[in-house]
């Protein structure tokens, strides 16, 4: 994904803080934190992990479906990868 090189350092940031919160999930369970803490920790995560889902798959559309100059087979491949990318994320 080189075209993701440009947004890299924000990406990573993204990255980090989404680690950061899995961390305060693990904390909070292993000290037996109220389970309404917990939720709210995880459901703050589930939502820093779809935020970062939105970016990549715009990314993806913009660099390798909607871009000018591809030809269908690449285009095709591509809306295939996020078809299946789709898929997983709903199960």
């Amino acid at each position: 994904m080189a075209h993701l090189s440009s947004q890299n350092d924000a990406l990573l940031k993204r990255v980090r803080r989404i680690a950061g919160q899995v961390e305060a999930i693990e904390r909070s369970i292993a000290g037996h934190a109220a389970c309404a803490d917990t939720l709210h920790l995880v459901a703050a995560t589930r939502g820093a992990i779809n935020g970062l889902l939105d970016e990549v798959v715009e990314a993806h559309l913009r660099e390798h479906v909607a871009a000018p100059g591809l030809d269908d087979a690449a285009r095709a491949q591509a809306a295939e990868e996020v078809i299946e990318a789709i898929r997983r994320y709903s199960k």
